[in-house]
């Protein structure tokens, strides 16, 4: 006959434990990311000599920072953008796995000219985004800039740090 409440005591400490594990649970919040400019660049149209685009570039060139790019980002403003600076040219695949914002990817050869675009690359979406040429930089900046600003390949980028 004690066996029956022993059983049911242990079942009570058992529902006890589990729901004070679940009233335990920490939110971990993700640090907010933000912009740090790390120099400038500017576009420059190939079709008319006055029509030049400048905006804030932070780089990206080491691996930690060309694997994360602009995931966990909340935002970014349209003066802005990222540019990834590689060692070798080679066609290049970005994808937009993390990454909360809409951006127009302008990809980029050695000489600094623009060879392709993918445009309205879609948040978290991982589907692969390819350069479709060799590119040695590839710039980030928000949906829709590559239309607003009238790019076209041809047209050249120069940047400082």
């Amino acid at each position: 006959m004690c066996a029956r409440p022993l059983k049911s005591v242990l079942f009570l400490l058992i529902i006890i434990s589990i729901s004070a594990c679940k009233k335990d649970k920490k939110l971990i919040k993700q640090a907010e990311v933000t912009f740090t400019k790390e120099g400038e660049l500017t576009l420059f149209k190939t079709t008319t000599d006055s029509t030049k685009i400048t905006i804030d570039i932070e780089i990206s060139d080491t691996e930690y920072e060309t694997q994360t790019g602009l995931m966990y980002r909340n935002a970014m403003q349209n003066n802005q953008g990222m540019l990834f600076v590689f060692d070798d040219v080679t066609e290049r695949s970005f994808y937009m796995k993390n990454t909360k914002i809409p951006l127009d990817l302008i990809f980029i050869s050695d000489t600094k000219t623009i060879v392709s675009f993918q445009k309205n690359a879609k948040p978290f979406d991982e589907s692969s985004l390819p350069s479709n040429a060799p590119a040695k930089y590839v710039l980030e900046v928000n949906a829709g800039l590559v239309d607003t600003w009238k790019l076209s390949v041809g047209d050249r980028i120069s940047y400082t740090l």
